[in-house]
């Protein structure tokens, strides 16, 4: 597997790897520690992991993104050459790249190896990049992408929507593993929170996902306290943590550690979810969020526009407001002063989970689709 990101809180790479290993795969992650702050080789949880440095450091704003462009192409070339020694040890058998950052050196194994290439794309690489660039570059990025799927042998996609828009410029096939999580429980728990209502974030942090608009309507509401954690571009997490500071009722927490997201969700009372339906992007995303609050029974609040308020609305699993300010304000309210409202809610979550959202239901498709690749082979 490549990943272009250091490979120590990816919950979905962790997730696939984890469920190929309990198959009897063996799988190796190539990964790119930009920080440069990560192990160079790690064994977790029986996933061998490669971190591989560049030499440039990663810079951050509109302006460095040549450099930065730079120094991605520096990564893959080591990653495709650090790959070319690694098969030599134990001859790999498949290649999987995660979203578009990856795919161009996973083409250039694929033909020089032989060998089957799945490309994994979280997200829809070039509306995400819409958020920080020129539409002319976002484009760009598009094109690729259309470029290099008709390479690869199969897509994954992680919800019906990016299903359709791939179906659009590629006739390869196209599964949908979606980023469920392990059941927790098959009986609804309470909030394990004593005190003020609990809302929830953790997450990316950027400013599609209205972490502002949530400390704006905490900060004024009595007996509501806010936890946000997650990690994000360095200016932006210090304005946030800045933010926070100034709010009595809302903490700053960083970096949480994957094992730690599901316990934390858990002692919550609600989770906070809005996203800006304007960006692409995010109206047919389908984040981590969703199906962490639906494995521990717990509302979540949405945005009306987008692909997790519609799953929402579906599965009568939470909140679905307009994008503002004043209509979260309301929807914290509602879910603060009716306890048996999160009730409801929260055990209509936890059964779509049951029923559709979970992992193990995720992990039957990945194993049938890398099945189906050995057939292929034969």
């Amino acid at each position: 597997m490549y990943v272009s990101n250091p490979f120590i809180s990816d919950a979905r790479v962790y997730a696939e790897a984890t469920s190929l290993i309990r198959a009897g795969y063996e799988v190796t992650v190539i990964a790119w520690d930009r920080e440069k702050q990560s192990p160079p080789r790690q064994n977790w949880g029986g996933i061998e992991v490669v971190r591989l440095r560049t030499r440039l450091s990663t810079k951050h704003g509109f302006a460095s993104w040549l450099w930065n462009g730079f120094n991605l192409l520096l990564w893959q070339r080591q990653a495709y050459r650090q790959a070319l020694i690694l098969n030599k040890e134990k001859h790999f058998d498949v290649i999987h790249c995660h979203d578009l950052d990856t795919l161009a050196v996973g083409t250039k194994l694929k033909r020089k190896l032989d060998l089957p290439l799945i490309y994994d794309a979280h997200e829809i690489y070039g509306y995400m990049r819409m958020r920080t660039f020129p539409h002319w570059i976002a484009n760009m990025f598009l094109w690729l992408e259309k470029r290099l799927v008709t390479k690869v042998d199969r897509i994954i996609n992680v919800g019906e929507a990016q299903k359709r828009y791939f179906e659009t410029i590629t006739d390869k096939p196209v599964s949908i593993i979606m980023n469920c999580k392990p059941l927790e429980t098959t009986e609804y728990q309470p909030a394990r929170n004593e005190g003020d209502f609990a809302l929830l974030y953790i997450g990316v942090l950027h400013k599609g996902r209205a972490i502002s608009m949530l400390i704006r309507a905490a900060k004024a509401l009595p007996g509501v306290r806010c936890l946000i954690g997650g990690i994000g571009r360095p200016g932006y997490v210090q304005a946030l943590k800045e933010e926070c500071s100034k709010t009595s009722n809302v903490a700053f927490l960083g970096r949480v550690p994957m094992e730690q997201v599901i316990p934390m969700t858990m002692k919550a009372d609600a989770v906070f979810c809005m996203f800006d339906p304007k960006d692409p992007n995010s109206m047919i995303g389908t984040p981590n969020k969703l199906f962490e609050a639906m494995v521990c029974g717990r509302p979540i609040i949405c945005t009306k526009g987008t692909y997790s308020g519609e799953v929402t609305e579906q599965e009568e699993a939470g909140l679905v407001v307009e994008y503002s300010e004043q209509a979260l304000r309301e929807a914290v309210i509602k879910l603060r002063d009716n306890p048996e409202l999160r009730e409801r809610l929260g055990k209509n979550a936890l059964k779509a989970a049951i029923d559709k959202y979970n992992w193990q239901k995720q992990e039957e498709k990945l194993i049938e689709l890398y099945k189906s690749l050995q057939h292929d082979s034969l």
